[in-house]
């Protein structure tokens, strides 16, 4: 038996990729095949299933590339309901991966088709717990991004508190939680820097597990939470709707294209111009009206803030060996619009005796 958790920073998001005898699952993927199908290849394996646990909002999922390359099936909680085809599993179904067993619990609250994905190894023993955002280390998924015109925030928060006290809870403290987010995401507001922890932990410091009455917790689990960011739900509708596939969008993305070129398409196109140099090289010189967002840190987060519609066309100024980086972390989180990037940079653009902008920064006693 293998398992792998395969954290991605920018996201604090966790996918897993789990083996046994020649067969693997891969659970929440990110947009971009490679990484699994490298595994796969590596261990000799066939991917059987990618499983689901709910409809992610933060991210666009790499479901239905995974399952069109390797022929896996597609696997959601019951209720879910995909436009394209997927196997919807029934609460308490079981999924045989070579010697294990993965078992389907329905934990609805995060959203109404969230489930968590019990692992059973080869003597039968439950070993590991997938939980997608129902259950976080020192958190619990918020229960706020799923409202809908008859089901307020209060009945996902109850539904929630339902799904961890029957269904997670119950099980033994030496099972291990693996989430399927870190500290640093938008789908919950105390999370840990761990990545993983063993049940019986959580149930001793997780604030939520804790509570001692259903209102206790739908209480605690509703205060503080912040506006999630403008992008969640239209990543939402791209998961359960649908998208153009990973490979034809890199290849349109891909295009260099020179100064003057790049100067037409900003016009024609009414492009936005992200540059994602880090703030201090942006500072020296940039095209004017650049939108800065290094790649250092949560650069897909702030993209995802700060660019309102997912189909804006979008021109790049790129460090040179960071183009293909910066494409796919753009389309992580639903931005497929990318028309191009300057070939050589800003000092192609330079060169070319293009105009340029720059910020000076004075000392603030200079103001006196």
């Amino acid at each position: 038996m293998k398992i792998e958790q395969i954290y991605t920073n920018c996201l604090a998001e966790a996918a897993y990729y789990i083996e046994s005898e020649g067969e693997a699952v891969v659970i929440d993927p990110l947009r971009e095949p490679t990484p699994y199908l490298e595994r796969a290849k590596r261990d000799k394996a066939k991917i059987k299933y990618v499983l689901e646990t709910h409809f992610h909002a933060d991210f666009v999922s790499g479901h239905l590339d995974l399952a069109k390359l390797t022929g896996a099936t597609i696997v959601y909680g019951p209720t879910a309901t995909p436009h394209f085809k997927a196997h919807i599993a029934h609460d308490g179904e079981l999924l045989k991966v070579g010697k294990l067993t993965i078992k389907v619990l329905h934990t609805p609250g995060h959203t109404l088709e969230s489930s968590t994905f019990l692992l059973i190894d080869e003597k039968g023993n439950d070993y590991a717990i997938f939980t997608g955002d129902t259950l976080f280390i020192g958190d619990v998924g918020r229960p706020d991004l799923a409202v809908k015109s008859n089901i307020t925030e209060k009945d996902l928060a109850g539904m929630l508190y339902e799904s961890l006290h029957q269904k997670i809870m119950p099980l033994k403290d030496e099972v291990i939680v693996y989430p399927g987010h870190g500290a640093g995401s938008a789908c919950g507001k105390n999370m840990s820097s761990e990545t993983f922890d063993t049940l019986g932990r959580q149930k001793m410091f997780n604030y939520a597990l804790k509570a001692q009455t259903k209102e206790a917790f739908v209480d605690e689990v509703l205060t503080g939470l912040n506006t999630p960011p403008q992008y969640f739900p239209k990543n939402a509708v791209l998961n359960k709707s649908g998208y153009t596939d990973f490979e034809t969008l890199m290849k349109k993305a891909q295009n260099p294209l020179t100064a003057d070129d790049f100067e037409d398409t900003i016009t024609a196109e009414n492009a936005i111009v992200i540059d994602v140099r880090d703030a201090q090289t942006f500072a020296k010189g940039f095209i004017s009206n650049s939108l800065q967002v290094g790649l250092d840190g949560q650069f897909a987060p702030w993209i995802g803030t700060l660019v309102q519609d997912l189909q804006q066309p979008i021109l790049l100024v790129i460090p040179e060996g960071k183009e293909e980086e910066t494409m796919i972390r753009l389309m992580r989180v639903g931005y497929e619009n990318i028309k191009g990037y300057l070939k050589g940079g800003i000092e192609a653009w330079q060169k070319a005796q293009k105009p340029i902008d720059t910020i000076h920064s004075i000392k603030p006693i200079k103001l006196v």
